[in-house]
């Protein structure tokens, strides 16, 4: 069977069947489950990839392509790599780095979409069924072809009225039955007792049960560029940092209309301008949908209604290590989650109408509602403080309107696929979990209308890069073969998978007993500097493409990645033979990408709006003695100088780099030194939970208390926050 060949009617008795809890015996892989392969695909870069220089040197210099995509996030990337699986000469240019916006800044789930079945239930709306229906499919298939970087995660959903119990019940198992065969494991019911078992950070009061299901999570970042190194390694030429300065366009020898052939295209790094030919151009930009099609036609009505979703990063404590939650009816009618990712807590989103931006902000209202939706769900023995966002980010949702619809106003609530009259084919909307089909969409639609050679799509079941030779206990060897430590070595398999020993090959010795080698690029996170070397092959151009999407640092910990920053310029300062005025150049640039776009200025903000200390005179003179232990002269601040003699009496050694970084995070007005206002509103903040872990509240605590001084002072964040 075909797997379109399912008849709408067959359709809608199984909507039917899971309205009445039963599912048709046979029914087992859904409409899009299988695409029979035909014959072995070659993969002509399958050891070493080719440098971004070769790549631009492809796209300058082949004389037409068959599909060039404009737009390096998921469903770009993933157009590229349906192209090329089909035997299409494939081209893909991105103005940024791949993932840069929307597709690394998502929930980090992979999942059908509960909501979405709620309404196809309630409504008896087969199209929501539908994309419910496909979007558990291409979960399945995500788990599938990339399992280091992906993985099943249960989702506590707590219940606090009887009522809701058996309606919630129902509508869980519905989504486990709409899956089928694919349901990655059996929801279930918990007793009150063993909900707060599982998850005992839960609010105990009216409590009755809760209901755990199953999604599935992913490094959504590293997911969208191993589709993009999947489609490079089977030919395709990509490129980032390049990008679309116009369409080229050629009148058609039948009926002399203008016809877009492909694009004039401009290298970012370098300045140099060329022609990138092709016989049909596929729009895949996200929320800069409507920028290229105006390029192609400015009086083109726009259909991109852009939405801005802020998610904040809190400490791991705040969760269990492997079990998320759903907030199914916050105060404002949105669905928050509250999910464990990369050992931190990651918890949104908002929804709100936002102007189109490549460098969307956070800002303090959102995460604050975040805050407080989570307050309503956790105990109140877990005070969840201000102080412990570890990092905020913004990222934008391109709802877009059907223009083939007569309602132009009304957000389609999946994806459109449209061509223009010049033959543009433009791809916009739809949701990560679902990229693969829709560019199996897109490039049927793309065939069919620019009469391309190409059979059937290829890419389900086919293993994105790293997830062919990744097994579970692939880690074990990597300790055992390179002398890496545990937590790396784990990092390292799941992130790379089976490239994972080309990065341990490149790592540097320690100069320890143990581990012998891999050299962190900060003491809290697994992350070491042979990534960033390797991230350069990966065609990371910029300190930002390390922090952001190479790794996860600057999504995780604003403040550790603002501490690796030096030492990831200089790899990469060498790595690309940067000169010193570059150097500091990406430095400039990847601090302020910290500052704006990874909540690092809410920080700052937290202290600079304490302008009135509320502080108790009896406080207030408790923290001067303080104070004034290091101010020796009452001069009225102090510095890196007067901290080093002091700890120096009490023979503590703290590198000076650490100590100007601990004070710096209190330096408000970056002059060098704090003041005793500044101090002051450091510890008024910390007291009313606005900034929690400060290492300079703990630093001069620990001196004045006199503590046991046999070992070094701990300044390490234990959860410093933004």
């Amino acid at each position: 069977i075909q797997p379109k060949a399912y008849c709408n009617v067959f359709d809608h008795i199984v909507l039917l069947c899971s309205i009445f809890c039963f599912v048709p015996v046979g029914y087992v892989q859904a409409r899009l489950a299988y695409v029979e392969a035909q014959g072995e695909l070659k993969v002509p870069f399958k050891d070493a990839l080719p440098t971004r220089e070769e790549q631009l040197s492809t796209l300058r210099n082949t004389e037409e392509f068959d599909v060039l995509v404009v737009g390096g996030g998921a469903t770009g990337s993933g157009c590229a790599l349906d192209a090329v699986t089909r035997n299409l000469k494939t081209a893909l240019v991105e103005r940024s780095d791949f993932s840069s916006g929307t597709s690394s800044r998502s929930t980090k789930l992979i999942h059908g979409g509960v909501r979405y079945l709620q309404k196809a239930i309630m409504k008896l709306d087969y199209e929501q069924y539908m994309m419910v229906k496909e979007a558990l499919h291409e979960r399945a298939n995500l788990l599938n072809i990339a399992p280091h970087l992906s993985a099943p995660l249960p989702i506590m959903l707590p219940v606090y009225k009887w009522w809701q119990l058996p309606y919630y019940w129902a509508g869980i198992k519905m989504y486990d039955l709409v899956a089928g065969s694919q349901c990655l494991k059996s929801s279930y019911v918990l007793s009150k007792s063993k909900a707060l078992e599982l998850f005992p950070m839960l609010k105990k009061d009216k409590l009755v049960g809760a209901i755990v299901y199953y999604d599935g999570q992913h490094n959504d970042a590293r997911m969208n560029l191993a589709i993009a190194l999947t489609a490079a390694r089977h030919g395709a030429a990509i490129a980032n940092y390049t990008e679309v300065v116009h369409l080229l366009k050629k009148p058609d020898p039948k009926t002399g209309q203008e016809k877009v052939c492909g694009a004039h295209c401009r290298d970012i790094i370098t300045g140099q301008e060329f022609d990138v030919r092709a016989r049909c151009v596929i729009n895949a930009t996200g929320p800069f949908t409507d920028s290229l099609r105006k390029m192609d036609n400015q009086k083109t009505a726009n259909i991109c209604q852009p939405s801005a979703g802020v998610h904040i990063v809190i400490p791991g404590y705040y969760s269990p290590d492997n079990m998320g939650l759903l907030d199914p009816a916050t105060s404002d009618g949105r669905v928050i989650f509250f999910l464990p990712w990369e050992k931190m807590t990651v918890a949104g989103t908002t929804d709100t109408p936002t102007e189109v931006t490549a460098h969307p902000i956070p800002v303090e209202d959102d995460i604050n509602f975040i805050l407080s939706e989570v307050r309503n769900y956790l105990s109140p023995d877990v005070e969840v403080r201000r102080g412990d966002v570890l990092a905020a980010w913004s990222g934008i949702r391109p709802l877009v309107t059907d223009p083939n619809s007569k309602d132009t106003q009304s957000i389609c609530r999946n994806h459109i696929v449209n061509i223009s009259d010049s033959g543009l084919i433009t791809i916009a909307g739809g949701k990560w979990t679902t990229y693969r089909s829709m560019a199996e969409e897109t490039l049927d639609t793309a065939i069919k209308a620019h009469n391309l050679s190409a059979g059937p799509s290829r890419t389900v079941g086919l293993m994105l890069d790293g997830g062919k030779d990744w097994t579970p206990t692939l880690y074990i060897r990597l300790v055992q073969d390179y002398g890496l430590e545990n937590e790396v070595a784990q990092h390292l398999a799941a992130t790379y998978g089976g490239r994972a020993f080309e990065v341990a090959k490149m790592a540097q010795v320690t100069g320890k007993r143990w581990p012998i080698v891999g050299k962190r690029l900060v003491s809290e996170f697994p992350y070491i500097e042979s990534e960033v070397q390797y991230a350069v092959k990966e065609y990371a151009c910029t300190v930002i493409d390390v922090i952001a999407r190479r790794t996860r640092l600057g999504f995780l910990n604003v403040q550790a990645a603002d501490e690796a920053l030096p030492r990831i310029v200089e790899i990469m300062g060498n790595e690309l033979q940067w000169t010193e005025q570059k150097k500091k150049e990406e430095l400039e640039a990847a601090k302020k990408y910290l500052h704006l776009e990874m909540g690092y200025k809410a920080r700052s903000e937290q202290l600079s709006k304490t302008t009135e200390i509320s502080l108790t005179a009896p406080e207030i003179a408790r923290y001067k003695k303080r104070f004034y232990k290091f101010d020796k002269e009452s001069k009225g601040f102090i510095t890196t100088v007067d901290v080093q003699q002091v700890l120096e009496k009490l023979s503590i050694q703290i590198d000076e780099n650490a100590l100007h970084e601990i004070l710096n995070e209190v330096d408000l007005n970056k002059n060098g030194q704090v003041e005793l206002d500044e101090f002051l509103q450091l510890m008024s903040a910390v007291q009313r939970g606005q900034i929690s872990d400060s290492r300079l509240a703990i630093l001069m605590k620990t001196v004045e208390e006199g503590l046991d001084l046999r070992g070094p002072v701990s300044v390490d964040r234990s959860g410093g926050g933004v």
